[in-house]
């Protein structure tokens, strides 16, 4: 099984990064502040405006380090790679299989069926461990929808109903989910899902967390072989992960949504470390940002037993043992995608 390897995150703006040697150099203001040994990461991601030197950039590459550049709120700018790597004979399949109806009404249920049971996780832990404090039954309806919605997945013949039950759930399990909300009230008010620009410090910080995460099931896909463009739940579009975006779906709900709610109601994060822009959009400080991002390499060294491979893995590992086990089924080695139901 892979392990687990260190990601440097850059969140000054005003850094600039190079090479020395074999060694990643983090210079501000023309003063070297951080010297890390390349070989020990497995990744870059950069929230910084001066950038990094064309040596580096084409030494990440040689090592297959990923090195992202996203805007300070967390949004998607670029990728670094390399030469294409990776099976082609399993890309071939991945995109003669993306043409197929019943692999993709098959996977794309898959995804769903583990991203609805899962947001219903959320909510029924939520029930269990704070029924005093949440509105237990406005939880519990939606719920039962979440399960009923369950079964209606099994019997969906093609992608557009697929769609249209995921919409359905997700306007249900977000509807609730400022409940979940137990602490800081009114700093951290929901009242639902938006984004481009997210228009509140939750949405905010769940954008935030949700680019992460497609940052790394993107860079596992390309790991074991797969193209993270061409997918089955979301449509292709040009520069958009697709296949990425669905995977995230089953991993939002564990990785991301329960985290976001950890720091809000343990105070680790509060309403004064966001501002709204002039656009109305909310934006992280510096500090706020290196709190979330700590919190979210924390919380990738908890191990958990994956439920279909009944092995004990850390939590951050999650994004590559998916990716693994979708390229596997796309190969033929497998009956179906075995998506991840957390337990």
């Amino acid at each position: 099984m892979k392990k687990l390897g260190n990601v440097l995150y850059i969140t000054t703006p005003q850094a600039y990064l190079s090479l020395d040697g074999e060694t990643v150099v983090v210079k501000k203001d023309e003063k070297q502040s951080t010297r890390l040994p390349l070989h020990n990461l497995e990744a870059i991601v950069c929230f910084n405006y001066p950038g990094v030197s064309p040596r580096l950039m084409g030494a990440c590459a040689e090592r297959n380090i990923g090195l992202s550049f996203l805007k300070p709120e967390g949004r998607f700018l670029a990728r670094v790679t390399g030469r294409v790597k990776g099976n082609l004979l399993l890309r071939k399949k991945q995109y003669q299989l993306a043409q197929d109806e019943s692999t993709v009404v098959s996977v794309a249920a898959s995804c769903l069926s583990a991203k609805i049971f899962n947001c219903r996780q959320v909510i029924n832990r939520a029930i269990r461990d704070h029924s005093l404090l949440v509105d237990v039954p406005a939880l519990q309806a939606t719920s039962n929808f979440l399960k009923q919605t369950l079964l209606a997945i099994q019997t969906a013949e093609n992608l557009e109903t697929l769609r249209g039950l995921e919409g359905s759930a997700a306007k249900q399990y977000f509807g609730v989910f400022g409940g979940l909300i137990l602490h800081q009230k009114q700093d951290f008010p929901f009242t639902g899902r938006n984004r481009r620009p997210p228009l509140d410090n939750v949405n905010a910080l769940l954008s935030f967390l949700y680019t992460l995460l497609t940052y790394e099931v993107s860079s596992a896909l390309e790991t074991v072989g797969l193209d993270p463009q061409v997918g089955f739940l979301h449509a292709d579009r040009p520069g958009r992960p697709s296949l990425a975006l669905d995977l995230i779906e089953e991993l939002r709900p564990v990785l991301a949504d329960r985290l976001a709610l950890t720091l809000i109601n343990r105070k680790q994060i509060n309403g004064s470390g966001f501002a709204r822009k002039e656009s109305g959009g909310i934006l992280m400080d510096d500090d706020t940002r290196k709190k979330v991002l700590s919190a979210w390499q924390e919380k990738k060294q908890t191990e958990i037993v994956h439920p279909y491979l009944q092995e004990r893995i850390p939590i951050g590992l999650l994004p590559h043992t998916q990716a693994l086990l979708l390229a596997r089924y796309l190969r033929g080695d497998l009956d179906a995608y075995p998506p991840f139901f957390w337990k």
